[in-house]
Protein backbone atom coordinates (compact mmCIF):
# COMPACT_ATOMS: atom_id res chain seq x y z
CA UNK A 1 0.00 0.00 0.00
CA UNK A 2 3.24 2.00 0.52
CA UNK A 3 3.80 1.90 -2.98
CA UNK A 4 -0.07 2.86 -3.96
CA UNK A 5 0.06 5.93 -1.72
CA UNK A 6 3.03 7.55 -3.55
CA UNK A 7 1.77 6.55 -6.81
CA UNK A 8 -1.51 8.44 -6.23
CA UNK A 9 0.35 11.61 -4.70
CA UNK A 10 2.34 11.62 -7.68
CA UNK A 11 -0.68 11.60 -10.31
CA UNK A 12 -3.00 13.65 -7.79
CA UNK A 13 0.56 16.04 -8.23
CA UNK A 14 0.66 15.77 -11.78
CA UNK A 15 -2.95 16.00 -12.51
CA UNK A 16 -2.83 19.16 -10.25
CA UNK A 17 -0.09 21.16 -12.38
CA UNK A 18 -2.01 19.77 -15.24
CA UNK A 19 -5.22 21.94 -14.09
CA UNK A 20 -3.06 24.86 -13.02
CA UNK A 21 -3.18 26.08 -16.58
CA UNK A 22 -6.99 26.70 -16.31
CA UNK A 23 -8.51 26.46 -12.78
CA UNK A 24 -7.30 29.02 -10.66
CA UNK A 25 -6.95 26.78 -7.46
CA UNK A 26 -4.91 24.25 -8.90
CA UNK A 27 -2.38 27.08 -9.87
CA UNK A 28 -2.75 28.46 -6.51
CA UNK A 29 -1.94 24.79 -5.01
CA UNK A 30 1.07 25.06 -7.50
CA UNK A 31 2.66 28.71 -6.98
CA UNK A 32 2.10 28.65 -3.72
CA UNK A 33 4.78 25.32 -3.30
CA UNK A 34 7.45 26.91 -5.51
CA UNK A 35 9.42 29.21 -2.76
CA UNK A 36 8.87 27.86 1.12
CA UNK A 37 10.47 30.23 3.29
CA UNK A 38 11.51 27.98 6.04
CA UNK A 39 14.24 27.01 4.00
CA UNK A 40 15.69 30.23 4.39
CA UNK A 41 15.29 30.53 8.19
CA UNK A 42 17.32 29.33 11.11
CA UNK A 43 15.27 27.14 13.81
CA UNK A 44 17.97 26.31 15.82
CA UNK A 45 17.19 28.67 18.97
CA UNK A 46 13.20 27.81 18.84
CA UNK A 47 11.07 25.78 20.17
CA UNK A 48 9.04 24.86 17.80
CA UNK A 49 4.90 23.75 17.76
CA UNK A 50 4.11 22.35 14.04
CA UNK A 51 0.42 22.55 13.63
CA UNK A 52 -1.00 21.25 10.09
CA UNK A 53 -4.41 22.12 8.73
CA UNK A 54 -6.30 20.85 5.20
CA UNK A 55 -7.70 24.20 4.67
CA UNK A 56 -9.66 27.07 6.21
CA UNK A 57 -11.90 24.75 8.13
CA UNK A 58 -9.20 22.98 10.16
CA UNK A 59 -7.65 25.92 10.91
CA UNK A 60 -10.93 27.62 12.57
CA UNK A 61 -10.93 24.50 14.31
CA UNK A 62 -7.74 24.67 15.89
CA UNK A 63 -7.22 28.24 16.43
CA UNK A 64 -8.65 27.74 19.77
CA UNK A 65 -6.13 25.06 20.85
CA UNK A 66 -3.64 27.10 18.81
CA UNK A 67 -4.47 30.39 21.24
CA UNK A 68 -4.28 28.07 24.81
CA UNK A 69 -0.87 26.44 23.62
CA UNK A 70 0.27 30.04 23.04
CA UNK A 71 -1.21 31.56 26.24
CA UNK A 72 0.31 29.17 28.35
CA UNK A 73 3.93 28.53 25.87
CA UNK A 74 4.38 32.18 24.76
CA UNK A 75 8.46 31.87 23.81
CA UNK A 76 7.25 28.91 21.66
CA UNK A 77 7.54 28.91 17.91
CA UNK A 78 3.96 28.00 15.98
CA UNK A 79 4.48 26.95 12.41
CA UNK A 80 0.98 26.44 10.56
CA UNK A 81 0.93 24.44 7.34
CA UNK A 82 -1.90 24.21 4.95
CA UNK A 83 -2.35 21.27 1.85
CA UNK A 84 -5.59 24.10 0.29
CA UNK A 85 -5.51 27.57 -0.89
CA UNK A 86 -8.51 28.19 1.25
CA UNK A 87 -6.20 28.10 4.25
CA UNK A 88 -3.23 30.13 2.62
CA UNK A 89 -5.53 32.60 1.37
CA UNK A 90 -7.92 33.35 4.17
CA UNK A 91 -6.21 32.66 7.16
CA UNK A 92 -4.91 36.14 7.66
CA UNK A 93 -8.08 37.28 7.95
CA UNK A 94 -8.45 35.90 11.31
CA UNK A 95 -6.95 36.59 14.20
CA UNK A 96 -4.14 33.92 15.07
CA UNK A 97 -0.76 33.48 16.89
CA UNK A 98 0.79 31.86 14.20
CA UNK A 99 4.46 32.81 13.85
CA UNK A 100 5.08 30.60 10.36
CA UNK A 101 2.33 30.09 7.98
CA UNK A 102 3.18 27.78 4.61
CA UNK A 103 1.67 25.21 1.94
CA UNK A 104 2.76 22.03 3.06
CA UNK A 105 5.30 20.65 0.16
CA UNK A 106 3.56 17.34 -1.09
CA UNK A 107 4.02 14.29 0.92
CA UNK A 108 7.42 12.39 -0.46
CA UNK A 109 9.91 11.13 1.62
CA UNK A 110 12.26 13.71 0.44
CA UNK A 111 10.02 16.52 1.04
CA UNK A 112 9.40 15.29 4.99
CA UNK A 113 13.12 15.04 5.61
CA UNK A 114 14.02 18.56 4.44
CA UNK A 115 11.40 20.30 5.98
CA UNK A 116 11.52 18.14 9.79
CA UNK A 117 14.95 18.51 9.80
CA UNK A 118 14.65 22.29 9.05
CA UNK A 119 12.14 23.09 11.51
CA UNK A 120 13.10 20.45 14.56
CA UNK A 121 9.62 20.37 15.72
CA UNK A 122 8.96 19.41 19.30
CA UNK A 123 5.26 19.05 19.20
CA UNK A 124 3.20 18.24 16.52
CA UNK A 125 -0.53 18.74 16.26
CA UNK A 126 -2.73 17.14 12.81
CA UNK A 127 -6.15 18.84 13.31
CA UNK A 128 -8.75 16.20 12.43
CA UNK A 129 -8.22 14.86 8.92
CA UNK A 130 -5.35 14.61 5.97
CA UNK A 131 -2.51 12.28 7.89
CA UNK A 132 0.79 12.40 5.83
CA UNK A 133 2.58 9.69 5.97
CA UNK A 134 6.09 10.82 5.31
CA UNK A 135 5.42 13.75 7.26
CA UNK A 136 4.57 12.12 10.43
CA UNK A 137 7.32 9.30 9.62
CA UNK A 138 9.84 11.73 9.76
CA UNK A 139 8.77 13.72 12.34
CA UNK A 140 8.91 10.47 14.96
CA UNK A 141 11.98 9.87 14.02
CA UNK A 142 13.52 13.43 14.97
CA UNK A 143 11.54 12.87 18.31
CA UNK A 144 8.28 15.07 18.02
CA UNK A 145 5.34 14.30 20.40
CA UNK A 146 2.79 14.08 17.88
CA UNK A 147 -1.38 14.30 18.35
CA UNK A 148 -4.42 14.34 16.80
CA UNK A 149 -7.08 17.00 17.66
CA UNK A 150 -10.88 17.07 16.74
CA UNK A 151 -10.43 13.10 15.10
CA UNK A 152 -13.38 11.63 14.08
CA UNK A 153 -13.41 7.89 12.71
CA UNK A 154 -15.53 5.60 10.73
CA UNK A 155 -15.54 2.01 10.10
CA UNK A 156 -15.21 2.42 6.16
CA UNK A 157 -12.01 4.55 6.16
CA UNK A 158 -8.39 2.69 5.13
CA UNK A 159 -7.59 2.29 8.54
CA UNK A 160 -9.72 -0.03 9.46
CA UNK A 161 -9.60 -2.25 6.15
CA UNK A 162 -8.05 -5.96 6.20
CA UNK A 163 -5.47 -4.27 3.71
CA UNK A 164 -5.19 -1.13 5.27
CA UNK A 165 -1.71 -2.17 7.28
CA UNK A 166 0.13 0.99 5.55
CA UNK A 167 -2.30 3.58 6.75
CA UNK A 168 -2.46 1.82 10.42
CA UNK A 169 1.23 2.64 10.91
CA UNK A 170 0.52 6.07 10.21
CA UNK A 171 -1.77 6.12 13.24
CA UNK A 172 0.82 4.22 15.00
CA UNK A 173 3.08 7.47 14.88
CA UNK A 174 0.30 9.36 17.29
CA UNK A 175 1.10 9.70 20.94
CA UNK A 176 -2.45 10.16 21.56
CA UNK A 177 -5.56 11.23 19.66
CA UNK A 178 -7.80 13.63 20.63
CA UNK A 179 -11.49 12.47 19.56
CA UNK A 180 -14.58 13.47 18.76
CA UNK A 181 -16.80 10.36 19.83
CA UNK A 182 -16.91 7.27 22.23
CA UNK A 183 -16.97 5.33 18.24
CA UNK A 184 -13.89 7.01 17.31
CA UNK A 185 -12.46 5.21 20.60
CA UNK A 186 -13.21 1.65 19.82
CA UNK A 187 -12.52 2.25 16.66
CA UNK A 188 -8.55 2.46 17.11
CA UNK A 189 -8.97 -0.22 19.74
CA UNK A 190 -9.93 -2.71 17.59
CA UNK A 191 -6.98 -1.89 15.80
CA UNK A 192 -4.37 -2.33 18.62
CA UNK A 193 -4.38 1.35 19.33
CA UNK A 194 -5.07 2.35 22.99
CA UNK A 195 -4.16 6.28 23.29
CA UNK A 196 -7.06 7.75 22.59
CA UNK A 197 -9.56 11.05 24.54
CA UNK A 198 -12.81 11.80 23.49
CA UNK A 199 -12.93 15.66 23.95
CA UNK A 200 -16.28 16.15 21.91
CA UNK A 201 -15.61 18.83 18.98
CA UNK A 202 -13.36 21.82 19.48
CA UNK A 203 -15.54 23.84 16.63
CA UNK A 204 -17.61 24.19 20.18
CA UNK A 205 -14.99 26.65 21.38
CA UNK A 206 -14.47 28.12 18.29
CA UNK A 207 -17.89 29.12 17.90
CA UNK A 208 -18.48 30.56 21.19
CA UNK A 209 -15.16 32.79 20.30
CA UNK A 210 -16.61 33.73 17.34
CA UNK A 211 -20.43 34.32 19.48
CA UNK A 212 -18.03 36.72 21.82
CA UNK A 213 -16.90 38.80 18.41
CA UNK A 214 -19.72 39.00 16.55
CA UNK A 215 -20.55 42.78 15.84
CA UNK A 216 -23.41 44.12 14.62
CA UNK A 217 -24.85 44.75 11.40
CA UNK A 218 -26.32 47.84 10.93
CA UNK A 219 -27.90 47.02 7.16
CA UNK A 220 -29.52 44.12 8.65
CA UNK A 221 -30.57 45.89 12.04
CA UNK A 222 -32.30 48.72 9.99
CA UNK A 223 -34.00 46.12 7.98
CA UNK A 224 -35.44 43.96 10.45
CA UNK A 225 -36.02 46.50 13.49
CA UNK A 226 -36.94 44.43 16.37
CA UNK A 227 -38.28 41.47 13.93
CA UNK A 228 -36.10 37.67 13.49
CA UNK A 229 -35.38 36.22 10.12
CA UNK A 230 -34.81 33.40 8.91
CA UNK A 231 -31.12 32.78 8.33
CA UNK A 232 -30.33 30.27 5.51
CA UNK A 233 -26.68 29.21 5.35
CA UNK A 234 -24.48 28.23 2.61
CA UNK A 235 -27.56 26.91 0.19
CA UNK A 236 -26.90 24.67 -2.69
CA UNK A 237 -29.65 24.40 -5.33
CA UNK A 238 -31.31 21.43 -4.26
CA UNK A 239 -31.70 23.08 -0.86
CA UNK A 240 -33.16 26.11 -2.77
CA UNK A 241 -35.55 24.36 -4.67
CA UNK A 242 -37.40 23.30 -1.55
CA UNK A 243 -36.82 26.87 0.02
CA UNK A 244 -38.28 28.45 -2.96
CA UNK A 245 -41.32 26.28 -1.74
CA UNK A 246 -41.60 27.78 1.90
CA UNK A 247 -40.34 31.13 1.08
CA UNK A 248 -42.69 31.87 -1.65
CA UNK A 249 -45.88 30.55 0.15
CA UNK A 250 -46.00 29.84 3.11
CA UNK A 251 -43.66 32.86 5.03
CA UNK A 252 -46.18 35.56 4.86
CA UNK A 253 -44.52 38.77 5.68
CA UNK A 254 -41.71 37.08 7.48
CA UNK A 255 -38.15 38.68 6.67
CA UNK A 256 -34.86 36.01 5.05
CA UNK A 257 -31.15 36.50 4.79
CA UNK A 258 -29.92 33.64 1.95
CA UNK A 259 -26.58 32.95 2.07
CA UNK A 260 -25.35 30.48 -1.04
CA UNK A 261 -22.75 28.48 -0.88
CA UNK A 262 -21.81 29.38 -4.26
CA UNK A 263 -21.63 33.20 -5.08
CA UNK A 264 -21.09 33.27 -8.84
CA UNK A 265 -23.34 35.48 -10.80
CA UNK A 266 -24.93 32.52 -12.21
CA UNK A 267 -25.95 31.11 -8.85
CA UNK A 268 -27.25 34.15 -7.62
CA UNK A 269 -29.01 34.85 -10.47
CA UNK A 270 -30.52 31.66 -10.41
CA UNK A 271 -31.57 32.49 -6.84
CA UNK A 272 -33.32 35.80 -7.47
CA UNK A 273 -35.58 34.00 -10.86
CA UNK A 274 -36.68 31.25 -8.18
CA UNK A 275 -37.81 33.73 -5.59
CA UNK A 276 -41.19 35.35 -6.07
CA UNK A 277 -40.47 38.10 -3.30
CA UNK A 278 -38.92 41.00 -3.53
CA UNK A 279 -35.22 40.37 -2.92
CA UNK A 280 -31.87 42.56 -3.00
CA UNK A 281 -28.25 41.28 -3.04
CA UNK A 282 -26.33 42.25 0.06
CA UNK A 283 -23.75 43.33 -2.31
CA UNK A 284 -25.53 46.68 -3.65
CA UNK A 285 -26.39 47.83 0.33
CA UNK A 286 -23.07 48.42 1.38
CA UNK A 287 -22.70 51.82 -0.15
CA UNK A 288 -26.25 53.32 0.91
CA UNK A 289 -26.62 51.29 4.05
CA UNK A 290 -30.12 50.45 3.43
CA UNK A 291 -32.77 48.81 2.28
CA UNK A 292 -35.85 49.21 0.40
CA UNK A 293 -39.09 49.12 1.64
CA UNK A 294 -40.90 45.75 1.21
CA UNK A 295 -37.80 43.49 0.49
CA UNK A 296 -38.56 40.25 2.43
CA UNK A 297 -35.40 38.77 1.60
CA UNK A 298 -31.45 39.82 1.76
CA UNK A 299 -29.09 37.63 -1.01
CA UNK A 300 -25.79 37.27 1.15
CA UNK A 301 -23.91 36.96 -1.86
CA UNK A 302 -20.98 38.91 0.18
CA UNK A 303 -17.89 36.78 2.45
CA UNK A 304 -17.43 36.95 5.75
CA UNK A 305 -21.41 38.15 6.76
CA UNK A 306 -22.81 34.54 7.67
CA UNK A 307 -21.52 34.03 11.08
CA UNK A 308 -22.63 37.66 12.21
CA UNK A 309 -25.75 37.40 10.68
CA UNK A 310 -26.80 34.31 12.94
CA UNK A 311 -27.67 36.26 15.88
CA UNK A 312 -30.83 38.36 14.32
CA UNK A 313 -32.23 34.98 13.17
CA UNK A 314 -34.41 32.68 15.13
CA UNK A 315 -34.66 29.80 13.00
CA UNK A 316 -32.12 28.59 10.91
CA UNK A 317 -32.11 26.27 7.67
CA UNK A 318 -28.60 25.06 6.69
CA UNK A 319 -27.49 23.68 3.11
CA UNK A 320 -24.94 21.18 2.28
CA UNK A 321 -27.59 17.92 3.72
CA UNK A 322 -28.52 17.13 0.35
CA UNK A 323 -25.15 16.74 -1.14
CA UNK A 324 -23.22 15.12 2.31
CA UNK A 325 -21.37 18.38 2.45
CA UNK A 326 -22.90 19.82 5.51
CA UNK A 327 -22.13 23.52 6.37
CA UNK A 328 -21.25 24.24 10.15
CA UNK A 329 -24.15 23.84 12.59
CA UNK A 330 -23.21 24.72 15.16
CA UNK A 331 -22.88 28.07 14.14
CA UNK A 332 -26.59 29.22 14.83
CA UNK A 333 -26.68 26.67 17.45
CA UNK A 334 -24.48 28.76 19.67
CA UNK A 335 -26.99 31.39 19.05
CA UNK A 336 -29.82 29.32 20.06
CA UNK A 337 -31.50 28.84 16.95
CA UNK A 338 -33.04 25.48 15.82
CA UNK A 339 -31.82 24.13 12.44
CA UNK A 340 -33.32 22.84 9.31
CA UNK A 341 -31.25 20.03 7.79
CA UNK A 342 -31.15 17.71 3.89
CA UNK A 343 -31.35 14.09 5.01
CA UNK A 344 -27.06 13.24 3.90
CA UNK A 345 -25.71 14.43 7.38
CA UNK A 346 -24.23 10.90 7.95
CA UNK A 347 -20.45 12.29 7.92
CA UNK A 348 -21.64 14.83 10.78
CA UNK A 349 -22.27 13.78 13.87
CA UNK A 350 -23.13 16.46 15.45
CA UNK A 351 -26.25 16.93 12.96
CA UNK A 352 -27.38 13.29 14.35
CA UNK A 353 -26.86 14.61 17.90
CA UNK A 354 -28.93 17.49 17.56
CA UNK A 355 -31.97 15.49 16.15
CA UNK A 356 -31.53 13.85 19.03
CA UNK A 357 -31.85 16.22 21.39
CA UNK A 358 -34.79 17.83 19.19
CA UNK A 359 -32.42 20.90 18.00
CA UNK A 360 -32.44 19.76 14.77
CA UNK A 361 -34.75 18.58 12.00
CA UNK A 362 -34.31 16.95 8.89
CA UNK A 363 -36.35 17.69 6.00
CA UNK A 364 -36.69 15.99 2.48
CA UNK A 365 -39.14 17.78 0.50
CA UNK A 366 -41.05 21.23 0.54
CA UNK A 367 -43.93 20.52 2.33
CA UNK A 368 -41.40 18.55 4.65
CA UNK A 369 -40.08 21.54 5.18
CA UNK A 370 -43.22 23.63 5.54
CA UNK A 371 -44.48 21.24 8.10
CA UNK A 372 -40.89 20.97 10.37
CA UNK A 373 -40.98 24.87 10.28
CA UNK A 374 -44.25 26.04 11.64
CA UNK A 375 -43.68 22.84 14.49
CA UNK A 376 -40.58 24.51 15.16
CA UNK A 377 -42.60 28.20 15.51
CA UNK A 378 -45.01 26.54 18.01
CA UNK A 379 -42.32 25.52 20.38
CA UNK A 380 -39.46 28.17 19.90
CA UNK A 381 -38.90 29.20 23.21
CA UNK A 382 -38.72 26.13 24.91
CA UNK A 383 -35.96 25.04 21.99
CA UNK A 384 -34.00 28.11 22.45
CA UNK A 385 -33.48 27.48 26.06
CA UNK A 386 -32.92 23.87 25.84
CA UNK A 387 -30.31 24.48 22.89
CA UNK A 388 -28.15 27.96 24.66
CA UNK A 389 -28.27 25.71 27.77
CA UNK A 390 -26.58 22.58 25.74
CA UNK A 391 -24.16 24.56 24.01
CA UNK A 392 -23.26 26.72 27.04
CA UNK A 393 -22.43 23.20 28.79
CA UNK A 394 -19.60 22.25 25.95
CA UNK A 395 -17.38 25.03 26.38
CA UNK A 396 -13.86 24.91 27.08
CA UNK A 397 -12.45 21.46 24.98
CA UNK A 398 -9.08 23.44 24.21
CA UNK A 399 -8.27 24.18 27.98
CA UNK A 400 -9.01 20.45 28.55
CA UNK A 401 -6.57 19.34 25.70
CA UNK A 402 -3.85 21.52 27.33
CA UNK A 403 -4.98 19.41 30.80
CA UNK A 404 -4.75 16.29 29.33
CA UNK A 405 -0.99 17.10 27.44
CA UNK A 406 0.33 17.54 30.52
CA UNK A 407 -0.46 14.62 31.79
CA UNK A 408 0.74 12.56 28.71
Amino acid sequence: MRIVYQISLFFYSLFVRISASFNPKAKAWVDGRKDFKWKNMDFSSKSVVWFHCASLGEFDIGLPLMEAWKRENPNDYLVITFFSPSGMQNYNKRKHPADLVEYLALDTPKNAKAFVKRIQPKNVFFVKYEFWAFHLFEAKKNGAKIYSVNTLFRKNQLYFKWYGAFYRRILKTFNHFFVQNENSVRLLENIGINKATVTGDLRFDRVFQNKQKAEPNAILEKWLGQEKALIVGSSWPKDEEILFELINQSLGKKKVVLAPHEINEAHISNIEKGLQVPSVRYSSLLDTNTISDGIQVVILNTIGHLTNAFQYGDVAYIGGGFSGKLHNILEPAVFGLPILIGPKHIKFPEGQLFIDKGFCFEVATGPDLRQKYHEIQQNLPEINERMLRFMENQVGISDFIMKELKQL
